[in-house]
Formats: C-alpha cells, sequence, structure tokens
C-alpha cells in the first residue's frame, strides 16, 4: 500500500464561501500537522480526507485510492473530531465492542484488537466504567481507541487536546506519536505547542489556503533575528501594538515585559532572543495573511 496522501487544487464552497482555496499537499507517513485559527478550513479537508464531505474541484487520493470511493476510503481511515461523543450508557468495553461491530470485524477480531487497544490508551482498568464517567482526557484517548480500532492505514484527529489540563496534554500527544509509528497521523490543531511537541513536517493554512508547507525547523528559521523582548511602561503599550506584532505581554509592576517581532534592531533598550515556533507563526500570519497581531 502507497503510505501517502496527495492533495491537488482542492476546491470547498460553502454557498458563495470558498472554504478551501486550491490546497495542493502531500502527507506521508508518521506525524504530520495542520496548524491554523478555528475557520481556517483545517476541519473542512480533514472531512473530506475521512470521507465525510464531499469536494467540488481538485483531486485527492489516500493511499492510491481516489476520495471518491468513499467506501475504501472510510475503511482505510480513522477519524476523531473535536466533538467526539459515544454511546454515555454503555461501558467502555460495551461500546468498543459495538464500534466494532459496525465496522464489520469478527467477534474474534474484537475479542483480540478490544483489550489490545484499551490497554494502549491506558483504559484497561476503566473497561467496565460508562463512558459518561469518564474524564475529559480519558474520552479523547477512548476516541483514539476507537479510530484505529479497525486499523486504519491513516488516522485524522482534529482538535485533540483542547480543553486538557497539561498533564493529559503530554499523555495524549505522546499516545499520537506511537500510533504514528506505521501509519499516517494527521494532526489539526490551533495549539502551535502541540505542533512543536509532535510533528516535524506541517502545513499552515489560513482563510482555505496553504500559507506554509515544510518543516518546523525551516519555519522557525524564518524569523532567526526578528524576535525582541524589551520592559515598556504601560502607557507605551498601545503605541508598541500599533507599530510591531506583539506576542506576548507580562505585567512587571508599572511596567510590562513585551515579546515582539520586528524586520530590524528596533530601538535601544530592546534584546533580540531566540525565535519559537509560535514566533513563526504568528509572523507567517502578519506578512501572509495580511493581518497585524494584536494581543
Amino acid at each position: 500500500m502507497e503510505m501517502q496522501i496527495r492533495i491537488e487544487n482542492l476546491e470547498k464552497y460553502y454557498g458563495r464561501r470558498k472554504a478551501l482555496d486550491h490546497v495542493n499537499l502531500t502527507i506521508s507517513q508518521g506525524m504530520f500537522g495542520l496548524l491554523g485559527r478555528n475557520g481556517a478550513g483545517k476541519t473542512t479537508l480533514m472531512k473530506i480526507l475521512a470521507a465525510l464531505q464531499k469536494k467540488q474541484g481538485g483531486k485527492v487520493e489516500v493511499c492510491g485510492v481516489p476520495v471518491e470511493n468513499r467506501r475504501k476510503i472510510r475503511q482505510m481511515t480513522g477519524y476523531l473530531p473535536q466533538d467526539f461523543s459515544m454511546y454515555p450508557n454503555m461501558t467502555v468495553y460495551e461500546a468498543m465492542d459495538y464500534l466494532g461491530v459496525l465496522s464489520g470485524l469478527k467477534k474474534e477480531v474484537r475479542k483480540r484488537r478490544i483489550p489490545m487497544l484499551l490497554e494502549k490508551v491506558n483504559l484497561e482498568e476503566e473497561r467496565n466504567k460508562k463512558v459518561k464517567a469518564l474524564s475529559g482526557g480519558m474520552k479523547r484517548r477512548l476516541g483514539i481507541a476507537q479510530a484505529i480500532l479497525h486499523d486504519p492505514a491513516v488516522l485524522i484527529v482534529d482538535e485533540p487536546t483542547a480543553g486538557l489540563d497539561p498533564e493529559e496534554r503530554v499523555r495524549f500527544r505522546n499516545l499520537l506519536c506511537e500510533t504514528a509509528q506505521d501509519r499516517i497521523v494527521l494532526l489539526s490543531t490551533h495549539i502551535v505547542g502541540d505542533i512543536e511537541a509532535t510533528c516535524n513536517e506541517i502545513a499552515v493554512m489560513d482563510k482555505g489556503r496553504i500559507l506554509y508547507r515544510g518543516t518546523v525547523e525551516a519555519l522557525n528559521q524564518m524569523v532567526e533575528g526578528k524576535v525582541y523582548t524589551a520592559q515598556i511602561s504601560r502607557r507605551e503599550l498601545p503605541g508598541m501594538k500599533e507599530k510591531y506584532p506583539v506576542t506576548e505581554i507580562h505585567s512587571a509592576g508599572n511596567n510590562v515585559q513585551i515579546r515582539f517581532l520586528a524586520e530590524e534592531f528596533p530601538f535601544k533598550g530592546a534584546v533580540s532572543c531566540q525565535a519559537g515556533t509560535e514566533d513563526a507563526y504568528l509572523y507567517l500570519m502578519e506578512k501572509k495573511a495580511g493581518e497585524r497581531i494584536v494581543l
């Protein structure tokens, strides 16, 4: 099987609004990050890849299979939506077993894979607990288990760590990385830290367009020498926001410590600092999306 997703000139409209504007991407095995703010078109793209929505232009192939072959695509992909929910009054094991039946898995396959997957996502001790009694993090991990129950070649996860506490976020990201060892995992998020911690290859989306496609390292290099910190008075802050993209603000008594972007050395007292992925992302949005970043 060809472990690659190919997207060429993909278009999608909702009425007159263009949700996807000539999207071109190639995604290979491993973790791939799709970064962008809410409304950028990430969820629409992922639903098309999972054969849950139809495209209106372009060409999409998942592991060599045209996305129009919806039955085959659904057999090959697992999908975890942002608003994941499942059978609250069933136990964890019952819900998994029922989903296995819907996926056409034979009883002996379900008896083998369900305990293995519950152990993989650290839910074996909750197998007899009702789904509605699980914490938010447990439900997300159960979501991963159900998404890979039929052993798909492609796993698509949409905003999986939104609302999770820091410890659960780390646990979930580690689970995704482990899952990506033998399949394509497409992670969509607006949380830069999740991309930075898990993905080498990424794409940045805004308004249905791809603004960047490449490595995290190359993205960070875009802002080398353009990130500064400075301490200024509170009354100077509005003027700074007008002149520079300010990416962080921390209170310091009557003053504020700011982190901002500048094409060249801005003023005396500013200190150059190491660029991070969040700096690069905001710089990209400022330059290519044409919008001022204001906090």
